[in-house]
C-alpha cells in the first residue's frame, strides 16, 4: 500500500520547516549526541519500526532514551520500564528533544510534521478498523492528540507496574482517545491548523506543568466522546474512567 496522500502545500510546509529546524538546531543535535555518547554510551539513536499505513512500515529515528535491550519487551513505555530510563533520558523525554531526529523521517517523506503518532505494528494488527481510519493521514511528529493527550497518557501509563498492566491501560484508555483526536484533526486538517499545532508544540516546554486534577486535556476528549457524531471507536469498547 502506498503512503497516505498529503496536499502539496502540507509537503512543502514540512520540507521548509524541517530543513530550517535541522539547520538551526544542528549545534544542539551535535551537543546532545556527544553528551549521550559520553553519559549513556552507544547506540545514540533508537531506530524502531513504525507504521505509516496499515500495511507499510518505516524506520523511525529517535535519540535513545532507555537502557539497551529494553525495547525487546515490546509495547509502549509505562511505569514498568521506569528503571530503564536514566535522569538524562527523562530530561530528553520531558522536553521532547528525543524526537528531533525524526526531522530526517519528515525529509524522507515517512512522516509529516503534524499528524497522528505512528503506531507499532502490533497495535495496527490488533485494531485494524481504528488504524485503517487514523492512518489515512500521514503520521506526524506532533499533532492534536500529542498536544491534548500526551501528558495525561504519560500519567496513566506511569502508574502501571507491569508490562501486562501497561498494555491493558494503553489499549483500553489511550488508543480510543487518541484515535478520536486524530480523526478530529483529519476532518479539520489545513495548513493553518498545522502552523498552529507546530507553534504550540514549540512552546510546550514552557507551559506550566499541571497536576492531573486540573489537566485541561480531559475536557476536549470528554466532549469528543460525548458527541453523538463521534460514537465509540470501532474495534475498541468505549473506555470507562
Amino acid at each position: 500500500m502506498r503512503l497516505p496522500p498529503m496536499p502539496l502545500s502540507k509537503r512543502l510546509f514540512d520540507l521548509t520547516i524541517a530543513l530550517l529546524l535541522i539547520t538551526l538546531l544542528m549545534p544542539l543535535l551535535l551537543v546532545l549526541s556527544v553528551v549521550l555518547l559520553v553519559a549513556e554510551g552507544r547506540p545514540i539513536f533508537y531506530v524502531g519500526e513504525r507504521m505509516a499505513s496499515p500495511t507499510r512500515s518505516f524506520k523511525q529515528i529517535k535519540f535513545r532514551t532507555m537502557r539497551v535491550g529494553t525495547d525487546k519487551v515490546g509495547g509502549v513505555t509505562g511505569g514498568d520500564k521506569a528503571r530503564a530510563i536514566s535522569p538524562l533520558h527523562r530530561i530528553l523525554r520531558r522536553t521532547r528533544a528525543d524526537e528531533l531526529p525524526q526531522l530526517i523521517n519528515v525529509l524522507k517523506g515517512d512522516m509529516s510534521l503534524v499528524g497522528p503518532r505512528p503506531p507499532m505494528r502490533s497495535y495496527v494488527d490488533a485494531y485494524p478498523e481504528i488504524y485503517g481510519e487514523v492512518l489515512k493521514c500521514r503520521p506526524g511528529i506532533t499533532g492534536l492528540a500529542t498536544l491534548r493527550f500526551h501528558q495525561h497518557e504519560e500519567w496513566l501509563l506511569g502508574q502501571c507496574r507491569t508490562h501486562r498492566e501497561t498494555e491493558a491501560v494503553y489499549r483500553r484508555r489511550c488508543i480510543p482517545r487518541k484515535a478520536r483526536l486524530d480523526l478530529i484533526y483529519q476532518r479539520r486538517q489545513s495548513l493553518w491548523l498545522d502552523i498552529v499545532l507546530v507553534a504550540q508544540t514549540a512552546g510546550k516546554p514552557f507551559w506550566r506543568t499541571k497536576g492531573r486534577n486540573d489537566f485541561p486535556l480531559d475536557q476536549p476528549v470528554a466532549k469528543a466522546e460525548a458527541s453523538p457524531a463521534s460514537g465509540p471507536v470501532q474495534g475498541i469498547p468505549h473506555p470507562a474512567e
